[in-house]
């Protein structure tokens, strides 16, 4: 390796030496108006683009040379035209050059002041030249060439509002150009993955990565375009790109590809055509790593969302929720060996953008859930830390959304998602819900409430199956249990009847907590049974008989099982 990594520094040196020559020349030619000898030299220079010694990576560099010196030389055929002579005559002179790799660099040169000189139409020019690169088909060579021609053009396309646009240039062919000059790029770059012995396929995945820019461009153009409207895109480019993505059949570029799309166009369009986007997905390749696909997306679509409340409506007209359910649906069961972690991390992206699109709706975020524990189901308890992680994000977000624990309390398959969590992570969980409860000051007014409180955080209240006690140092304990205490004063309820049913029920938990725990838990009930003690004796007489349910009496009498 270290020999290969020497030799192509020495053949990059050298490509770089006879390129600097030539350029010299074609200067010395440019500078003395000699057209001939200009076009005789910079092919010359230009035929350094031909070697296949060269990596992706060293090539670019050879290929950055080359491209300064094309611009110097793009100057000065504008400058001839200027002058007079024919640019027709002139785009057909550079056919002439012998080889079909500095030809086609030459005339992506010349076709681009072709354009600029509006002698002919855009797209007929435009057409020529991404049929012509057909010529080329060694993958990296190809790729450079086409990348060249997408730079030297892409301000010469003919869009609204352009100077380009007219009679016979629209959008349409600026679109079409775009589109096959991408579907072509791409081909040549998924057919770098099958050159060469398959002991370098992970080198030649990585050269791959580095030139994925190159075929993302003519995508980052298509966005770019005044004239691709929500309508255009639907009907032509999306179908016509995603046609290639699924097609190509290739990880590499399936994955890079649909996160293009995703970041290059609108959000508005991606809302509107979700069902076309969301039903390539489980047309991918199994290895391709489809969630973060669909977190991307859906975190697009829900930073819109928050954006404006007037787009809102949107979401619901084109039911933005039930696609995305199913595509995930459709998604987890097709690629059955999908680690517990990366389907978490979905129902996590999922429930975000319910959230943000839906908060009025409990429904849909408690089904959110139970689609997750039907896949956690078949996991039993998560062991590795990204999973659990996942899930503590999934189980915090409706608490930060709706600064409310009895909201929370409604869904029911919250603590159905808690129950797989290992007892060390359903005590961290345990512990944000209750500073979520502290923070936001939320009252919880019934035994109900309460009992169903308590259930979330009982890996704080009682030791749960598996629980080691040396596991946690003294001071940890301490403040866990501290959190348990400062919660009671939460736990409140004017009905005086209403606060005994919730001191037993807090009661009836303290109780299981062992002899560690109760020295922290029992002070605080204590104080809470006196408060309500002196709420009664501050009542009348006549309300507050030995009939009612909740008396001085009744209280003491549990107090004193309690201490005893």
């Amino acid at each position: 390796m270290v020999e290969r990594a020497e030799d192509e520094e020495k053949w990059l040196a050298a490509g770089i030496a006879g390129l600097q020559q030539n350029a010299f020349y074609m200067h010395r030619a440019l500078d003395s108006n000699n057209l001939r000898d200009a076009l005789k030299y910079s092919a010359q220079m230009l035929s350094e683009l031909r070697t296949s010694r060269l990596s992706p990576h060293k090539y670019y560099e050879l290929y950055m040379r080359a491209f300064d010196e094309l611009r110097k030389l793009e100057m000065f055929f504008k400058e001839e035209a200027r002058r007079g002579c024919s640019i027709i005559d002139l785009y057909e002179l550079v056919q002439h050059a012998g080889n079909i790799l500095p030809r086609l660099y030459l005339l992506c040169t010349v076709g681009s002041v072709y354009i600029k000189s509006k002698e002919a139409p855009a797209k007929d020019v435009l057409k020529d030249l991404v049929e012509m690169c057909r010529g080329i088909q060694h993958p990296v060579r190809g790729l450079f060439l086409r990348s060249y021609l997408s730079q030297v053009s892409r301000d010469k396309l003919p869009d609204i509002g352009s100077e380009y646009e007219g009679d016979a240039d629209t959008v349409v062919d600026a679109v079409e150009f775009l589109l096959q000059n991408f579907t072509e790029m791409n081909k040549l770059w998924v057919r770098m993955q099958h050159q060469g012995p398959a002991r370098e396929k992970e080198k030649r995945e990585k050269e791959r990565s580095e030139l994925r820019d190159l075929v993302g461009k003519n995508l980052h153009v298509l966005g770019q375009l005044e004239g691709v409207d929500l309508d255009m895109y639907k009907e032509t480019v999306l179908p016509r790109v995603l046609e290639q993505v699924v097609n190509c059949k290739d990880e590499i570029a399936q994955f890079y590809l649909m996160d293009c799309i995703i970041q290059v166009f609108p959000d508005e369009y991606h809302l509107q055509t979700l069902e076309t986007l969301l039903g390539a997905c489980p047309q991918l390749q199994p290895s391709v790593d489809i969630k973060t696909v669909l977190s991307q997306l859906m975190e697009r679509l829900s930073n819109y969302a928050a954006s404006s409340a007037e787009v809102l409506p949107e979401f619901l007209q084109v039911e933005a929720f039930s696609k995305l359910s199913n595509a995930i649906w459709k998604v987890i069961e097709a690629q059955v060996d999908m680690p517990i972690f990366g389907a978490v991390t979905l129902y996590s992206s999922l429930l975000t953008f319910t959230l943000h699109v839906h908060p009025d709706r409990l429904d849909y975020v408690d089904q959110v859930l139970g689609a997750c524990v039907t896949k956690l189901s078949s996991a039993g308890k998560l062991e590795d830390s990204k999973s659990t992680k996942q899930i503590v994000a999934l189980l915090s977000a409706p608490l930060e959304k709706y600064n409310d624990i009895v909201t929370v309390l409604k869904l029911s398959n919250y603590p159905r998602v808690m129950e797989y969590l290992d007892n060390r992570t359903n005590k961290v969980m345990a512990i944000v819900i209750i500073q979520s409860i502290m923070k936001n000051k939320t009252c919880i007014a019934t035994a109900e409430k309460v009992e169903a409180l308590f259930e979330l955080i009982k890996g704080l209240i009682k030791d749960l199956d598996g629980d080691l006690h040396d596991e946690l140092d003294d001071e940890d304990f301490k403040e866990e249990q501290n959190s348990v205490a400062r919660l009671i004063q939460m736990l409140y309820s004017d009905d005086p009847d209403e606060m005994l049913q919730i001191i037993c029920a807090v009661r009836k938990h303290f109780l299981t907590g062992g002899p560690q725990r109760l020295p922290y838990t029992i002070p605080p009930l204590v104080f809470s049974s006196l408060k309500l003690i002196r709420k009664l004796q501050g009542q009348d007489e006549n309300v507050v008989g030995e009939e009612a349910s909740a008396s001085p009496k009744k209280i003491f009498q549990l107090l004193n099982q309690v201490i005893y």
